[in-house]
């Protein structure tokens, strides 16, 4: 025995042909969730909590896969959404049908290494057709819109896409700032917070930040204008010592001393912030109710526990700096905003920071019927907010539907044919693959496939670069007219990703799996009084 009692061994075409076919069921499930017009999936977990949703990255978050090969896939969608946010289920896709049509040069006697060798000589090659059929943009709202609307077009908030898409683009505008000349967005500037209640159309952006949280005091106000704010990473409260003490009291005079100097302690914080000119204080710690009392006495409105995360984008927005001794803060320390105010929003409380001159940090405000909805919302948002960052970090735009592969197969398959023996075959595989994508977009359109893509084929080679599946009109149109365009470096990542997934698995000619850990049996003995005894006997 080599390996270990109860390990199993897969080699040669067996291991690949598993890993493919693992590879291929995974990338048919998101096929028909590819697009505009694909269909959404259901998935139901183990507690019975449900999802419905067509983006590529939640349904493989939410499927539990088993198979190791599968994994590798779900490992690749996770890359790309983290990567550039989009193109999740494009790159599954693509990588399933590099594999499956690998797998027929495999069967036809071809080494894996020729294949390998064909699919990064064409992906190299597509990847320069790409930056030649970029088109340059400028970074306006109007070409944001454009890009970014169309992003939102594959989403189940399709129907609401315009709206919400000039909400990420002016959300995107406030919170970019210039690095080393270039324009930069982090998109933790960009918050999201979603509640029950309304329509989507009620979706707002918020230029400040909106707290999910409700003043601390009844006695406090509940709106301030001209705010200046303290932005605390201090309790307001007495801290317990990290070590054990005890103390004596032989009297109840000594008792009131005790809670007397408390009292006076958090009324000094107070009165210190109420010196420097404060008039709300936001705290990632707690507040004593004795502080509360002060503050509330003090006219000054106060929000605790408040998330850091929460607590930095404030400061960003207002322009404070975070204090973290109250002792030592100071008038400049304070942040800005025009309002301060706790509002009801659907059955719950929330405080509103806004009004501000120019804030490098906003809120959009998600409104939704259910909670379904403002799950899918904010997934649709969050991806959209990811291709506005693309064209910040690489101002270049390729026309959608299906146009950009289709051109890019034409091309590769002209290269192909320079190409020395069977890498030829590779290339020319290479090219059917990334065809696939406006196949499937003409299917879920409800277009026959097959007049679709010999439409298209057509079309480009006539020179018609921008021809496109129109997935609403059920035809082929120019893309350039219906202003569908797609973000260069998503394009990019997808053809970089699902090569690189697809020659990983193609790799692998042997799989070895460790046997499953032993189990302990347990058996009952009879003891001398008689009574069972239990005894753990192992296999």
């Amino acid at each position: 025995m080599i390996l270990k009692e109860g390990s199993q061994r897969t080699t040669g075409v067996d291991a690949r042909r598993s890993n493919i076919q693992a590879a291929k069921v995974i990338a048919e499930i998101l096929a028909t969730s590819l697009g505009p017009r694909g269909m959404d999936k259901m998935l139901i977990d183990a507690f019975g909590d449900v999802t419905i949703t067509g983006d590529g990255a939640t349904i493989l978050k939410e499927m539990e896969v088993q198979h190791p090969a599968a994994k590798l896939l779900i490992e690749v969608a996770k890359a790309q959404d983290a990567e550039v946010g989009d193109g999740t289920t494009t790159v599954v896709v693509l990588a399933g049908k590099l594999l499956e049509l690998g797998e027929e040069l495999l069967e036809e006697g071809i080494h894996p290494t020729i294949v390998i060798d064909g699919y990064k000589k064409a992906a190299d090659y597509a990847l320069k057709v790409a930056d030649e059929i970029a088109k340059p943009i400028e970074l306006t709202k109007e070409q944001l819109l454009k890009v970014v609307s169309s992003a939102l077009s594959s989403k189940v908030v399709a129907e609401t896409r315009d709206y919400l898409a000039g909400l990420v683009v002016e959300a995107a505008m406030q919170a970019m700032e210039m690095r080393d000349g270039k324009p930069y967005l982090d998109l933790d500037w960009v918050k999201i917070e979603k509640k029950k209640g309304k329509s989507i159309y009620e979706t707002q952006l918020v230029r400040g930040i909106v707290l999910d949280k409700e003043v601390v005091h009844p006695g406090m106000p509940k709106r301030v204008t001209n705010a200046k704010i303290a932005i605390l990473d201090a309790p307001l409260e007495i801290e317990k010592p990290e070590w054990t003490t005890k103390i004596s009291v032989t009297s109840p005079d000594q008792i009131k001393a005790f809670l007397d100097q408390e009292a006076e302690i958090l009324k000094s914080y107070v009165d210190h912030l109420a010196s420097i000119g404060a008039n709300v204080v936001i705290t990632q710690k707690g507040i004593d109710e004795v502080a509360q009392h002060f503050l509330a006495k003090k006219g000054i409105l106060a929000v605790r526990r408040v998330k850091r995360s929460d607590i930095e984008k404030l400061a960003r927005a207002t322009g404070a700096k975070i204090i973290t001794s109250i002792k030592d803060a100071r008038p400049e320390d304070l942040g800005t905003a025009g309002l301060v105010e706790e509002r009801k929003v659907g059955e719950e409380k929330m405080v509103f920071v806004e009004d501000i001159p120019n804030p490098r940090a906003v809120t959009i405000l998600v409104r939704g019927g259910s909670d379904r909805i403002l799950d899918e919302v904010e997934r649709s948002l969050q991806d959209a907010l990811h291709v506005a960052r693309d064209l910040f970090r690489e101002p270049k735009i390729v026309p959608g539907g299906g146009a950009f592969e289709v051109e890019v197969a034409r091309r590769v398959r002209e290269y192909a044919r320079k190409l020395p023996g069977k890498e030829q075959l590779a290339a020319l595989k290479f090219a059917d693959a990334v065809e696939h994508i406006p196949t499937i977009l003409a299917l879920t359109a409800g277009l026959d496939p097959v007049d679709a893509i010999a439409e298209l084929r057509r079309r480009h080679d006539n020179g018609e670069v921008t021809a496109g599946v129109d997935v609403h009109g059920s035809k082929i149109t120019d893309m350039a007219a219906m202003n569908v365009w797609d973000p260069l470096i998503v394009k990019k990542q997808v053809i970089k990703s699902a090569v690189e997934a697809a020659i990983m698995i193609l790799r692998i000619d042997d799989i070895i799996a460790a046997g499953a850990p032993k189990k302990e049996e347990k058996k009952g003995k009879k003891g001398e009084e008689g009574e069972e005894k239990e005894e753990t006997k192992f296999d």
